[in-house]
């Protein structure tokens, strides 16, 4: 089951790059998805870990392109990853602990996050990194 769908229109930067790691993104949480439908603690240890590693180098990406290209909105941009990060590694951590679970909300908060940032947010850079040369 597909808890989000990639489409261009919705979700494209046209910097191709980070459009390949956001469709990475969702492939990850579609997994994730299943394993938590699945119930199998162990498929979803697994597959949080993977989507969380990933994530983590899909910003540092995104970020090491706002910093060679001056990017003016970085400072906010990155505020954002941090925030995600930090709640993601805190849910990780306290899974990992046995302390909390990854259930269909986690699920939906995340299908949520991106479908808000992906489209208001990353769409901006876009145009901006298309002007300097990457596309």
């Amino acid at each position: 089951m597909s808890l989000i769908t990639w489409s261009s229109e919705q979700f494209a930067t046209n910097v191709s790059k980070h459009d390949i790691e956001h469709q990475e993104i969702f492939r990850l949480l579609n997994v994730l998805g299943d394993s938590v439908a699945s119930s199998d603690r162990d498929a979803v240890g697994r597959d949080l870990d993977a989507l969380i590693a990933y994530v983590a180098e899909h910003f540092a990406s995104e970020e090491a392109n706002f910093e060679a290209y001056g990017y003016p909105a970085y400072p906010g941009h990155k505020a954002e990853h941090d925030k995600l990060v930090a709640t993601a590694l805190d849910l990780q951590k306290k899974f990992h602990a046995g302390e909390a679970e990854v259930t269909a909300d986690t699920a939906a908060f995340l299908v949520g996050w991106l479908t808000d940032h992906i489209p208001k947010i990353d769409k901006l850079y876009g145009s901006f990194l298309n002007e300097k040369g990457v596309a």
